[in-house]
């Protein structure tokens, strides 16, 4: 088994777990260049908001859109949106990546802009 399987069955766990409790999920996917962040409703069917390190308004301010600053950027960005649709909790989904570094970054900003996971 290679990494990325090992990081997609991982993933299938987490995603069977926020699907049991019905819960409105932020999702990430990390790529060497940039994060993106979703958040989508309980049903698993709509994207409700996003954000990503290659948005046209975060593009201009970051200078490496795959870095710890463009992360917690990232975080910022999606809960002010999260917010502004009433959104005050979510599970998180990791999609099997550590919580570590880039994924720790977006999530502690996106704690601190107001989402509770």
């Amino acid at each position: 088994m290679n990494t990325k399987q090992s990081r997609i069955r991982r993933a299938r766990k987490t995603r069977a777990k926020i699907a049991a409790v019905k819960a409105i999920r932020l999702a990430i996917h990390r790529t060497n260049s940039h994060i993106y962040a979703q958040i989508i409703s309980a049903d698993g069917g709509t994207v409700m908001t996003s954000a990503s390190s290659n948005d046209k308004d975060l593009r201009g301010q970051l200078a490496n859109g795959g870095n710890v600053a463009a992360a917690a950027a990232v975080g910022r960005r999606l809960a002010e949106k999260a917010r502004g649709l009433g959104i005050e909790k979510v599970a998180f989904d990791r999609a099997g990546f550590k919580f570590h570094g880039r994924v720790k970054a977006l999530a502690e900003a996106a704690r601190e802009g107001g989402l509770a996971f």
